[in-house]
């Protein structure tokens, strides 16, 4: 009888092929994984396409073959040499991604009101042995023991490929192996200890592949959009944590962010290295990194009780790196006059007139938006509050209420996402979702201004001390209730940013500065990008001519005063500063850009083309400059070079709609009949329904509350005192 080692034996055991007393031939083992695949073919439901196991997700496996889930090594297993590494792991969202009360409250009522077929869409990343095992069918027969782990440690480390800038599950899932043998090839199965800490490398090149240190491998699933399947509607957009990477200034690939930074990729602040308390045998120097993927979510923590993880997560949130609040002004509508910014400025107050605090809100090292990824669903806010040397309250906003949600006048930094009847999505119910009544998060680099208005009583006690603090909070609290019922405990609320200054009734003279205030020229620069946000193009062009007086050697200073006149169509007025700009920073591909787009105003199809593809020799990632270049091609009739900037744009951003419209003119103009059907019926899929700016009006004449969030400007006035029983921030 032959011999069988340890891997072979035990994946025979698994896949259920070997007897008692029997002997394995050649054709027995080929066919274990075809066996149990045809097996779960036999009753599983392809309600969305023949033969494709996980639409409307986007996972896939090799040979496009169901995967047994006894196929995957438990973290367990794993734990014997990466003790440390099972323990982050365990009090983590991955682990937790499918188990959790808060995803299976969204996914079961998707499955109880459509199929649970179309759970495959949510599931192919929050609980991808599910999809790909086949058990999301119906009255399917696979043993679901592992929804206990969710994104267990084979998951990961068991993917071959990704289609990046695809999202929802968009990953090539292998059979597990954590070993391989001589010759390289994979071995599935479990394989004794012993054998694994003999032969180290041949471990490593089982499990770890080297896009696994990128962002395009965190884009798999960091990225969604809604598809008609799952929606019956059209192509919707979902979240982009991916993209806002892919365009922050921690990318190198968009050369148009308003400050650089180094290269950052997902894992560099997600998985930072830090030193194991345990047995940790893929520590090198004394590190590793962090399988905690600390980022936001605090309430999966506290409602298992996992406090390491929690205290972990709130010193990631609160480390004052991330987000920078900064009193840059005092406006006094009377008189229309501006004082900033303040510790650099006198200024006077009086008691019994009215101001305007300008705060000014800076993303400075997030590598996404505040919020990202589901906005419905998280509470990010500020809270404001001014009050008297005795201690009397005389404005606050952002407070809490005694029922624990937010005061509904409060500025924040999520969305409202909305349906057909106009109402808000409630529960997470992403199918139903027609429109976005509006949505302020704060891109990676950028600023928001937030304006409020309030009278100093005539009995104010001097001075008035101000505060503003960004908050955060990990669900918000009607979609705790409906999760939890309205008696549970208060979830954390986490202080991300934080800023208080005293000024005094009468003069404030300047030189009070705050060590955690940005230079002059920055707070000025951060206040142009806020007014550019919020299309102020007036004010931006003053903002940024400060910018330039106080740094004349700083050559982002006069591309912002161009990029102003751009945005205001006055492509003559913003040349000399693009010049200007180039003078001081020859090759700047930011300025550049914007020169190519003045050139093409101004009718210089040569010089438009030189400098945008100086811009994509440059950053050859840009999808701004590719889009612009192809448009440039196809304005001067030169078609093949058009397409080939198309072609590349989609190979970055697949979802591009200029990509799609252009490419299908000239795929058609080249009488590639298939392919421009192909890309115009993306463009059709992908653009925004013309009526749905109506589901979000609807919505927001129903909430006037909140419909100021929704104005591009707007300022939070003064309204009665804060509620008695008003809670307030939690730390």
């Amino acid at each position: 009888m032959k011999v069988l080692s340890m891997p072979r034996l035990v994946m025979l055991v698994i896949f259920g092929l070997l007897s008692v007393g029997g002997s394995l031939t050649a054709q027995e083992s080929g066919s274990a994984q075809h066996s149990y695949d045809q097996k779960i073919r036999e009753t599983f439901d392809f309600a969305f396409g023949a033969g494709n196991i996980s639409l409307p997700g986007n996972a896939a496996t090799e040979g496009n073959a169901f995967i047994p889930p006894t196929a995957f090594p438990t973290a367990e297993y794993c734990s014997h040499c990466h003790t440390e590494s099972y323990h982050q792991w365990r009090q983590s969202l991955h682990s937790n991604s499918f188990r959790e009360p808060f995803y299976r409250t969204s996914v079961n009522i998707l499955r109880d009101t459509k199929g649970i077929e179309f759970t495959r869409h949510c599931d192919s990343c929050h609980n991808p042995i599910g999809v790909v095992s086949g058990a999301l069918t119906k009255d399917a027969q696979v043993d679901r023991s592992f929804d206990r782990d969710g994104v267990t440690c084979m998951t990961c480390h068991s993917i071959q490929r990704v289609q990046p800038t695809v999202g929802n599950g968009s990953y090539l899932m292998g059979l597990p192996a954590v070993m391989v043998d001589e010759k390289g090839n994979r071995v599935p199965g479990l394989v004794p200890d012993a054998e694994i800490l003999a032969h180290p490398e041949r471990h490593s090149k089982a499990v770890m592949q080297d896009f696994y240190r990128t962002s395009e491998f965190c884009s798999a699933c960091h990225k969604a959009n809604l598809p008609s399947q799952l929606n019956d509607y059209k192509w919707i957009r979902a979240f982009t944590a991916y993209d806002e990477w892919q365009n922050s200034k921690f990318s190198k690939r968009n050369p148009l962010t308003f400050y650089s930074a180094d290269l950052r990729v997902c894992q560099n602040c997600h998985m930072m290295r830090v030193v194991p308390t345990e047995r940790e045998d893929g520590a090198k120097r004394g590190t590793f990194v962090s399988h905690r993927w600390l980022a936001g979510n605090t309430a999966v923590p506290f409602y298992y009780g996992f406090d390491q993880q929690l205290e972990k997560t709130k010193e990631f949130l609160k480390s004052g790196m991330y987000m920078n609040v900064d009193f840059f002004g005092i406006r006094k509508p009377k008189e229309d006059e501006v004082f900033a910014p303040l510790g650099s400025t006198p200024f006077t107050l009086a008691a019994g007139e009215t101001i305007e605090t300008m705060v000014v809100i800076q993303n400075k090292n997030i590598g996404h938006s505040l919020i990202p990824e589901v906005r419905d669903l998280y509470e990010a806010w500020v809270e404001f509050e001014v009050k008297d040397s005795s201690g009397k309250e005389i404005y606050h906003s952002g407070f809490l209420n005694p029922n624990g949600s937010i005061d509904e006048r409060a500025h924040s930094f999520t969305n409202r996402p909305v349906d057909a009847a106009g109402e808000f999505t409630d529960n997470h119910k992403v199918w139903q979702i027609h429109s976005v009544a509006y949505d302020n998060t704060i891109q990676s680099g950028r600023s928001s201004l937030v304006r409020y208005q309030f009278r100093i009583p005539p009995d104010a006690k001097g001075p008035l001390t101000f505060s503003a603090r960004v908050n955060y909070r990990h669900f918000r609290q009607s979609y705790l209730n409906n999760v939890l019922g309205p008696d549970h405990p208060a979830y954390p609320v986490v202080e991300l940013g934080e800023r208080t200054r005293m000024f005094y009734l009468g003069t404030n003279l300047p030189g009070v500065q705050d060590a955690r205030d940005n230079p002059d020229w920055m707070r000025w620069n951060n206040l142009g990008i806020s007014y550019l946000d919020q299309l102020q193009y007036s004010q931006a062009l003053a903002a940024f001519n400060h910018v330039v007086s106080l740094r004349p050697d700083y050559a982002d200073g006069y591309i912002n005063v161009a990029l102003t006149q751009l945005q205001w169509e006055k492509y003559t007025e913003a040349r000399p500063y693009l010049e200007k700009a180039l003078a001081l920073s020859p090759n700047n591909a930011r300025a550049l850009y914007y020169l190519g787009l003045v050139e093409r105003r101004s009718g210089n199809p040569q010089e438009e083309i030189a400098d945008l593809k100086k811009v994509v020799e440059l950053y050859p990632m840009s999808i701004d400059a590719r889009r612009e270049l192809g448009i440039s091609y196809y304005q001067g009739h030169q078609y093949e070079e058009a397409r080939a900037q198309f072609e590349a744009l989609q190979g970055i951003d697949p979802d591009d709609l200029a990509a799609h419209y252009n490419l299908a003119v000239l795929y058609r103009r080249m009488g590639m009949k298939q392919k421009a059907a192909e890309q115009a019926a993306m463009f059709a899929t992908k653009q925004v329904d013309p009526s749905s700016p109506t589901y979000s009006l609807d919505f927001l004449r129903k909430h006037p509350e909140i419909s100021i969030e929704s104005s591009p400007w707007h300022v939070h006035q003064q309204l009665p005192p804060s509620p008695a029983g008003a809670i307030a921030q939690v730390h």
